[in-house]
């Protein structure tokens, strides 16, 4: 699953990945972690950093067990340095200049196997810097687990994204599939057309300007800066984008979805949500657990 996903990046011309979730625990770590193995299996060089935390065994807002990131030797992260192992399992090779909840950020190099937690900045912008100081250390391909509402810098052509969908986000599974479906439509928003009228929104288009424009019979491109400047999702948009001509000056590039059919509170018949997903996003669909495609 990891190596058909970064085929699907490298498609498009990226070198780096972004991870986002339609929801909490929607298995961005697990599709993560399933990058890592594909790269560390084809022997290249890479960088992992997050906009949060990932890897903590235990989900610090609601007590859940989280998954685990286990690294390879080699394997460069931006992480705080207060998360960084006491033993020498790890070496520092240089600071960001960059701060996390919990702390400086600094670049450091895998010496030995093991399980690390990484935590990064809050803003898109040093999440780009950090994405770029990973590169400049010699990471051929850079991994970022994100959030949608905070990648707005990741608009450049290195970067691809990857939507992560599943039943701990939405009561029904038909809802888990609207919800992939309007994520993916928002961040695939074409530029402007220059020929046609437009409307520039400084900032966010809220729900109640967007409804606001529908009831006024607004015909002309309603322009954006980029996608996370939409402030609203799910089959709002959907429905929203069908009257309204939305387009942004810089979209971003979803090449792919992953399915996590089970959660805490309910499950989905895998299969369904795994060819829902597909058919409704027009992308390749993965089950990293199961190990399946669509």
């Amino acid at each position: 699953m990891g190596a058909a996903l970064l085929a699907r990046a490298r498609a498009v011309g990226a070198s780096s990945l972004a991870v986002v979730g339609t929801s909490k625990n929607a298995g961005k770590t697990v599709t993560i972690a399933a990058l890592c193995a594909a790269l560390e299996g084809e022997s290249t060089s890479f960088g992992l950093c997050s906009i949060g935390r990932d890897g903590e065994a235990i989900d610090a807002l609601d007590g859940s067990p989280k998954p685990r990131l286990d690294l390879r030797a080699g394997t460069l992260i931006a992480t705080a340095a207060v998360l960084l192992p006491a033993h020498p399992a790890s070496e520092v090779v240089g600071f960001s200049g960059e701060t996390s909840a919990l702390g400086p950020i600094v670049f450091a190099r895998v010496r030995a196997p093991g399980r690390f937690e990484i935590s990064g900045p809050p803003q898109a912008n040093a999440l780009r810097r950090i994405a770029l100081g990973l590169h400049d250390l010699g990471a051929g391909f850079v991994l970022i687990d994100g959030a949608v509402d905070r990648i707005a810098a990741l608009r450049g052509a290195d970067d691809a994204i990857v939507v992560a969908t599943g039943a701990a986000g939405a009561p029904t599974l038909s809802q888990a599939i609207d919800a992939a479906a309007a994520l993916v439509a928002r961040l695939q928003i074409r530029r402007p057309d220059p020929a046609l009228e437009m409307l520039a929104i400084p900032g966010a288009l809220s729900l109640e300007r967007a409804s606001n424009l529908v009831a006024q019979g607004e015909r002309r491109q309603i322009v954006v800066t980029d996608p996370t400047r939409i402030a609203f999702g799910g089959k709002t948009f959907l429905r929203l984008a069908e009257r309204l001509a939305l387009r942004c000056e810089h979209p971003l590039v979803p090449v792919a979805c992953t399915v996590a059919s089970l959660a805490l509170e309910r499950s989905f018949e895998p299969a369904a949500l795994l060819r829902g997903v597909a058919r409704a996003t027009g992308l390749p669909a993965y089950d990293v657990y199961a190990g399946a495609a669509a």
